[in-house]
């Protein structure tokens, strides 16, 4: 699989999250369960300043054993001020109690760019990525999607690498 090194600015996101990990049973359910809130919901639509309409799938505090559970994310990165973080987290709880706001670190990563069917597409793409020998950080990975076409996705990967 190939992948190039990037090296990414922090980005400021914000969504919802749940506690998973890749050998339990339902890890399909929890993160597609995840992601049927954000839209059926309507939180994706309530995010406040969003930077563009690239929806992410974070993952994140984990200790790279695909057994430790992991938080995973669904999120929009925003544009927010420091001063703006406190009062905007406030107000989104009001249409998602559980809405939270987190930093995807700013660093190098490994992208690599994953195109046909959302569901089959993506999980393809992550046997491989665990399969391969990157010197992986292990603080947070992400998905970007850059379009919302079932059927003719394309996303992003991007893998955190040690410095």
């Amino acid at each position: 699989m190939n992948y190039e090194i990037v090296t990414l600015t922090a980005k400021t996101v914000l969504g919802i999250a749940a506690r998973t990990n890749n050998q339990a049973p339902d890890m399909g359910m929890v993160i597609g369960g995840l992601w049927k809130r954000f839209y059926s919901e309507g939180i994706y639509a309530e995010i406040p300043g969003k930077v563009n309409n690239k929806a992410l799938g974070i993952y994140t505090e984990y200790a790279g054993n695909e057994r430790e559970d992991y938080t995973v994310m669904t999120a929009y990165e925003t544009e927010l001020t420091e001063e703006e973080k406190d009062s905007v987290l406030l107000e989104c709880r009001k249409f998602a109690k559980d809405i939270r706001m987190m930093t995807i670190p700013a660093g190098k990563y490994a992208r690599f760019i994953v195109t046909g069917d959302m569901h089959q597409a993506v999980a393809a793409a992550w046997q491989e990525i665990w399969k391969m020998d990157l010197s992986r950080s292990f603080i947070c990975d992400f998905e970007e999607y850059q379009n919302d076409d079932m059927e003719q996705a394309e996303i992003h990967i991007y893998i955190g690498l040690s410095e």
